[in-house]
């Protein structure tokens, strides 16, 4: 009896998360590429999808793609947030040096505004360069198709 109890919160569990997943999914809008300046051998490149800016953590994700033929160059990026209540936060930097790789970057709470970096990284020398910023606020993404 007990067994069933607990198979029965756990079905739960896995169909309530189930349906909460394409809601948040929906969510999500579509800012496009940042791409790096172009080295003397490629370049770096992110796909990039975001959160609404009102989100309690506001999420930066998508694809990172490295361009770069050469062996030691990687795609790299990092997101810069300023917060609502004052200050700024860099998230963690991900970097693949494979064809394509998936990226997730939050905040720590609610935003104003998010810097979305690219680069393309040497990993001999561990110094990013070519890098481009895109800055995304609220007002310009107001009127998007969702």
């Amino acid at each position: 009896m007990r067994k069933t109890h607990v198979i029965g919160g756990v079905l739960a569990l896995v169909i309530g998360v189930g349906v909460a997943g394409p809601a948040q999914a929906a969510s999500r809008i579509h800012w496009g590429p940042v791409q790096s300046s172009a080295g003397h051998s490629g370049y770096a490149k992110a796909d990039v999808w975001i959160t609404g800016f009102k989100a309690e953590t506001f999420v930066v994700s998508g694809k990172l793609y490295d361009r770069d033929k050469h062996r030691d160059h990687c795609a790299y990026v990092r997101a810069r947030f300023h917060y609502a209540g004052g200050g700024t936060g860099w998230s963690q930097p991900r970097v693949t040096c494979s064809a394509k790789s998936s990226f997730r970057l939050s905040s720590d709470g609610e935003i104003k505004r998010v810097d979305v970096r690219v680069c393309l990284y040497d990993r001999g020398l561990r110094k990013t360069f070519k890098c481009y910023a895109d800055a995304i606020k609220p007002e310009i993404i107001a009127n998007w198709p969702q």
